[in-house]
């Protein structure tokens, strides 16, 4: 297979789709590992496989519907394997093995046989300290939009996934490329305090327009970079409630088509009418429960 992802729009032509089968059992309130999973635990609100599963058939459904390979991982019995991005992520032609928290260590021995299909030239095993996820990275053509924690807190965050250290690695790698870090707000038990990843608070569509949500930069200079790039006429602005629901979190299959929850009313219009977008509405409201939405589930390999 010939990796290839410059942006995170282009027409996509492979993908692996998270495993939503053999969930496991409703973690308690200790081993969950991000806010809204945290939120979801104590509120007695947390999914259960078959609506996971559901959900996720219709998101795979409509990646077929466009012709789009679809990749699956091994089921490994009784584990969270839905959130795809973070195993591991493809930037030009190279992937990157995620360094993952323990919690989700496991994870990435049911991708063997997708990692076999990459030439092994191609793989990049971070060394061990350095720690990132594929919900902080964003490519953008020459940029590299980055999300990580610059807290003094780090190691006491269960929802800070990306440090300094694979940051100055990307750099290495991607010497051309423009590469921006952004501090995130973390908050491990309360979803409306913290972000979990980049993508929770800003994502890309289309091929010059953006979905922002303010509040989720611990600097007003980082959002104001973001709407400089972008500019203020081709950003879609979240409030609060609705970067609660994720609405940041959806998947582009082409410049031309987003895939989205279809409770993202506001924002679906948006894109249809005043942007032009095709939007596919699917359910995803239980998955959003566990911390993740649409871009989560998601590691694109081919993309036009």
């Amino acid at each position: 297979m010939k990796l290839n992802v410059k942006n995170e729009t282009g027409k996509l032509k492979a993908v692996v789709l998270g495993q939503p089968n053999s969930n496991g059992p409703t973690p308690t309130l200790e081993e969950s590992y991000d806010a809204k999973s945290y939120h979801s635990i104590e509120n007695n609100i947390y999914p259960v496989e078959k609506d996971i599963i559901a959900e996720m058939e219709t998101f795979d459904t409509v990646l077929k519907k466009y012709g789009v390979e679809v990749y699956r991982p091994d089921v490994i019995q009784n584990y969270n394997q839905v959130f795809a991005r973070d195993v591991a992520f493809v930037i030009e032609d190279k992937m990157i093995i995620s360094n993952l928290i323990s919690d989700r260590a496991d994870e990435q021995e049911a991708y063997q046989k997708i990692f076999e299909k990459v030439e092994w030239r191609k793989i990049i095993n971070l060394p061990e300290s350095a720690h990132i996820e594929g919900g902080d990275v964003l490519v953008y053509n020459d940029f590299l939009f980055v999300g990580t924690c610059f807290s003094e807190d780090y190691r006491n965050f269960k929802t800070a996934r990306t440090n300094e250290y694979a940051i100055e690695i990307l750099k290495e790698f991607f010497p051309k490329k423009r590469i921006l870090d952004f501090d995130l707000k973390k908050n491990d038990r309360v979803p409306y305090k913290g972000i979990l990843h980049l993508d929770c608070t800003f994502n890309i569509v289309g091929k010059d327009k953006c979905i922002l949500y303010k509040n989720g930069f611990v600097d007003e200079s980082d959002y104001k970079l973001l709407l400089d790039i972008f500019g203020e006429e081709n950003c879609f602005y979240v409030n609060d409630e609705e970067m609660f629901g994720m609405f940041p979190n959806i998947f582009s299959i082409s410049p031309e088509v987003v895939v989205s929850d279809k409770a993202f009313i506001r924002m679906n219009n948006h894109l249809r009418d005043e942007w032009g977008f095709t939007v596919e509405e699917i359910p995803y409201r239980e998955i959003s429960k566990m911390g993740g939405l649409l871009r989560c589930s998601t590691m694109p390999l081919v993309r036009e």
